[in-house]
């Protein structure tokens, strides 16, 4: 699809292909895009890339509704702009548990920043 169309399963909203993606990020002077979900889409992993990695699509809301198995994500940006997700996979009523994906954006090449140090109960860092 190219341009904007309007969405005919939600009439609050429009879609739009790659290219539309491609124009804005380059008259914005930007790499990526983020954005959410709109109800009734459930992005299955959490998140997810359209056009290319230039616009990513967050679900922050793991097992939907309690209806869905999706995971849920949210994305962390450094001093440096590197894109770290989070993904939140519910198990039962548990607290969720999570993993990190890196996403170094047009620079893919570039090297992970490593996790800071977790504080243990203790208040101390470990």
């Amino acid at each position: 699809m190219n341009e904007w169309k309007r969405n005919i399963n939600i009439y609050v909203s429009f879609t739009f292909g790659p290219d539309v993606v491609s124009r804005c990020l380059q008259e914005q002077d930007m790499d990526l895009i983020c954005t959410i979900h709109l109800v009734p889409q459930v992005v299955e992993d959490g998140y997810e890339f359209f056009a290319k990695r230039h616009l990513v699509t967050l679900f922050s809301a793991p097992n939907y509704c309690g209806e869905f198995d999706n995971a849920g994500a949210m994305v962390s940006v450094d001093e440096t702009l590197l894109c770290s997700f989070q993904v939140y996979i519910e198990t039962g009523r548990k607290k969720a548990k999570y993993a990190k994906y890196p996403y170094g954006g047009m620079n893919m090449g570039r090297p992970v920043t490593p996790p800071r140090k977790q504080k243990k109960k203790d208040g101390k860092m470990g």
